[in-house]
């Protein structure tokens, strides 16, 4: 009589797509038995419900099982019971991997795994076990070979030929690397191979999994993978380092490199995506290990290029605080902080510059100036701690430092005012080549401004909304000169010759009532006389002061359909805009009615500004 040798598979073979392979390449032979727990169809379900890869794979791996069972007259047994809520809890001290030892074991069953600890447990506890290794051979597919000596980026879609960007950040363009599409069963192998390439070789990881998403990190090259119901087909994109570069590499003044090794120790680097911000942030973790500096970083996924002696750190627990708070225990010279994005990102960044480390962080940003106004944007970082955390922003585009820029903090009257009560503190931004002052940052009521003493820089977004805007103000004056400005998300100003003007406002303010609900924008009218004395603004504005039955009035006849701030000793009590006639009217029985009804009782003097 032939003993049935039996086979029990866990969850890490199944999702690997082992156990098929195995069947076909006649290690499990014909009148076999291979038992699958139910913690197994339970661990694969989970992953499936949760949209990860690993459980579709999984599902269609014991498909495949059942009809080569069927095929090779294998005995198939799916048996057990499914993990109770208490053997779930404790599923990563090992308890399911426990169970499923404990049914290879009394029915002399060979455990087959791809998990080195499941089998070294297995085998001192005397079970016979089949360790699936990982293939040396070469792979049927390999995402290296998509990638050239000048390959950026792969991109690969399902039912699209295989795209990639060929050259250097700001040289590149986007090529066909063949015409015929990626299929399903292709792109399949190629996640079942990344997948299983990130959770076995060393260097290699799985940084993020999501329901949809997984992001691995193999050596140098960073690949995303997403799929239904997150995106729309399954999609690779692979992400490679194209050089490693030093400071030397960038031709930097020597003030400049000088400033790194001594003063900078709040560095920002700022640029669009991919601009080479995180080349430069490598190049810069280098110059600091070549200091004798003890260099970290902080990253999510892991995928600068730093030399061996930085130590890079990932969320702990998913979470950049914890991984911070290690980080304060280590005390390193210098922490490298790649992606700042979320709020909670800046103030870890804050946090560990005002414990004494030199932090540098990589954010997105169209322009340096933009860099400060996503630390101040919500009170992010305290409007007068900018300076201590931030004492240097480097701007990269197309790989190059496009400009450099450092702050000072000092107290004194903006530039456009004039009254020596309305000294504050101010943020200065200098440019480090030039010495030139560019910015003042400053408070004025509850309003932080930040105000360019130089052209101001566009993006291209604003450039579109700019011209839109534009062929709107045509429809009134198709013959006049027209000047643009975006102040914020939901105002604008618009500069006419002064006869035209009449033409935007319309009868009554109808026109530009029309103009403000369909371009979803408070607008600001004004002539190209008003453009050549904008850097007064916010300036004091002589006004009637007036009372009637209902209202309060603050008349400025010169300045129709313009902005506001009424202020008492510096403070600000609100903004308001004139109508079409320069009148600013004010209900009496308001709060800021009552308020400014009191002080023209006690004669105290109150002023406008516009704005």
């Amino acid at each position: 009589m032939i003993l049935m040798t039996k086979y029990v598979v866990d969850t890490s073979v199944i999702m690997n797509q082992r156990v098929s392979k195995l069947i076909k390449e006649g290690f499990i032979k014909e009148n076999s038995e291979i038992i699958i727990p139910q913690i197994v169809i339970a661990e694969i379900e989970n992953h499936a419900n949760m949209g990860r890869l690993t459980g579709h794979l999984g599902i269609k791996e014991l498909n495949n099982i059942r009809n080569l069972c069927k095929e090779k007259q294998i005995k198939l047994d799916i048996t057990g019971n499914r993990p109770t809520l208490e053997q779930i809890k404790l599923a990563s001290g090992g308890e399911l991997d426990s169970i499923i030892r404990d049914f290879a074991k009394p029915s002399g069953s060979i455990l087959i795994t791809s998990d080195r600890i499941q089998s070294d447990i297995a085998r001192a506890q005397g079970i016979e076990v089949k360790l699936i290794k990982e293939e040396k051979s070469h792979p049927k597919v390999d995402i290296n070979e998509y990638f050239t000596k000048d390959t950026m980026s792969l991109h690969l879609k399902e039912g699209l030929p295989p795209m990639a960007k060929v050259g250097t950040p700001g040289n590149w363009k986007l090529i066909k690397l063949r015409e015929k599409p990626i299929d399903l069963h292709t792109i399949e192998e190629l996640i079942r191979v990344i997948t299983e390439k990130a959770k076995s070789e060393k260097g290699c990881f799985l940084e993020i999994e999501y329901k949809g998403a997984i992001v691995a990190q193999l050596n140098d090259l960073r690949i995303t993978i997403t799929e239904p119901p997150f995106s729309d087909s399954i999609e690779i994109t692979a992400i490679k380092p194209i050089k490693k570069l030093t400071l030397n590499d960038y031709d930097l003044p020597p003030t400049l490199i000088n400033r790194f090794g001594s003063l900078a120790e709040g560095i920002l680097i700022c640029g669009p995506p991919g601009s080479g911000k995180s080349t430069f942030a490598g190049a810069l973790a280098t110059f600091y290990e070549q200091q004798n500096k003890i260099v970290k970083t902080m990253e999510n996924p892991r995928d600068l290029q730093v030399p061996k002696g930085v130590t890079q750190y990932a969320p702990l627990e998913n979470d950049l605080e914890k991984t911070a708070s290690i980080i304060l225990l280590v005390r390193p010279d210098y922490t490298i902080f790649d992606e700042i994005r979320k709020t909670k990102d800046f103030g870890i960044y804050a946090d560990m510059r005002l414990a004494g480390i030199g932090m540098i962080g990589v954010i997105h940003a169209t322009a340096p100036i933009d860099a400060i106004q996503r630390m101040l944007v919500n009170r992010k970082i305290e409007f007068g701690m900018i300076p201590q955390i931030i004492d240097t922003i480097i701007h990269i585009n197309k790989g190059k430092i496009e400009s450099v820029y450092y702050l000072k903090m000092t107290v004194r009257v903006p530039k456009g005012m004039m009254e020596s009560d309305l000294a504050r503190p101010i943020i200065e931004v200098y440019d480090f080549n030039t010495n030139k002052l560019l910015y003042e940052i400053y408070t004025f009521g509850d309003n932080i401004v930040v105000m360019p003493l130089v052209k101001k820089f566009i993006s291209p977004a604003s450039k579109l909304v700019i011209e839109k805007v534009k062929n709107e103000i045509k429809k009134y004056v198709p013959n006049g000169k027209i000047d643009v400005e975006i102040l914020s998300d939901q105002r604008i100003r618009i500069y006419v010759d002064k006869s035209m003007r009449p033409n935007i406002i319309g009868k009554n303010g109808i026109n530009i009532n029309k103009l403000e609900s369909k371009l979803g924008f408070n607008i600001d009218v004004r002539t190209f006389y008003d453009k050549e004395d904008t850097t007064t603004i916010p300036q004091k504005v002589q006004f009637q002061f007036k009372l009637t039955k209902k209202y309060i009035h603050f008349e400025v006849d010169e300045y129709p359909n313009r902005y506001f701030q009424i202020v008492h000793k510096g403070n600000k009590l609100l903004s308001i805009k004139s109508d079409y006639r320069g009148d600013i009217k004010i209900r009496k029985n308001s709060k800021n009615g009552r308020t400014i009804i009191n002080l023209y009782k006690k004669q105290e003097p109150f002023e406008l500004f516009l704005i």
